[in-house]
């Protein structure tokens, strides 16, 4: 069984001390995946605010946030601008692109984008622009996909992604890879996140550390697309040690994973789909969400 591998780098922590142990784990169990990095000021202490939200303090309590995602994220940003990820990272991402891995843009300013101050379509492909350039300046080429951060991504996003030479997006929730239309405006093609994260599933329905490698594996299925979305801050130094687990537990299953790319070429032909904003459990916001069909041709 052939599964994507997303993994999200939001923050300098992620970035800095989450992706060299990551990349270790992978290469030792053969294993590929696209890395989406968020390379411009980390403004994540912003968040703060957010706890005012019921929905979002819930959460933050019960994965237990600050033991999660590191005490040292909560001060960046809170006071002017947070650290430049990509000014500090840029060997990292330069190691993760010669270790065989894909390299896509998550964000320019994740905070930013999480909370969706943006006001304008202008503004929404400034934050793209800034993140593409960052990434060709330590990379040298464009990042040829992006993930936009919690799967904030309303139909004037999905337009904006149309000046930019993506050759696909993974902004939203789903079942198959797809071509999203709206009337008859069409946009780059999706690759969804099809399985649950780790925040979305612990502390729900009895999951605990204890059970959940064997909880998440349960939910692959041979005859369908299984794409996993994974964090630098999580999977990456506080759950290091689960996820090299899940990965040797996924191994013996006879699951392997690839790069996003790769499983759009391996795919075929892709049919047309609507997108909707909706909920999610465990996750505060709207996301995006793979719609219904709308026909039975293949592009």
């Amino acid at each position: 069984m052939l599964a994507g591998l997303r993994v999200d780098a939001d923050t300098l922590r992620g970035t800095r001390f989450g992706i060299p142990g990551l990349l270790s784990a992978l290469e030792r169990y053969g294993a590929r995946a696209t890395f989406f990095f968020s390379v411009g000021p980390d403004n994540m202490g912003r968040h703060l605010w957010r706890l005012l939200k019921p929905a979002f303090l819930w959460k933050m309590l019960r994965t237990r946030a600050p033991s999660l995602y590191g005490w040292d994220i909560l001060r960046c940003g809170v006071i002017g601008a947070g650290p430049d990820i990509g000014k500090s990272c840029g060997a990292i991402i330069r190691e993760v692109a010669a270790a065989g891995h894909e390299i896509g843009l998550h964000a320019w300013d994740h905070q930013r984008w999480q909370v969706m101050a943006l006001d304008s379509a202008d503004e929404i492909a400034l934050e793209l622009e800034l993140g593409v350039r960052r990434i060709e300046e330590i990379a040298g080429v464009p990042p040829a996909c992006s993930a936009v951060p919690a799967w904030r991504a309303p139909l004037p996003v999905l337009a904006a992604k149309r000046r930019f030479p993506f050759l696909y997006n993974s902004d939203c929730r789903g079942s198959d890879c797809f071509v999203p239309v709206n009337g008859s405006e069409m946009f780059q093609p999706q690759i969804p996140v099809t399985l649950p994260t780790y925040d979305e599933m612990i502390g729900t329905a009895e999951v605990t550390d204890a059970n959940y490698n064997a909880r998440l594996l349960e939910r692959f299925r041979p005859d369908a697309l299984n794409v996993l979305c994974i964090h630098a801050e999580v999977e990456g130094i506080a759950k290091a040690g689960l996820f090299a687990s899940f990965l040797a537990e996924a191994s013996a299953r006879g699951i392997a994973f690839a790069r996003l790319d790769t499983i759009l070429r391996g795919g075929g032909g892709l049919r047309k789909a609507e997108v909707r904003m909706d909920s999610l459990p465990g996750r505060e916001g709207l996301l995006c969400f793979q719609g219904k069909w709308l026909d039975n041709d293949r592009k």
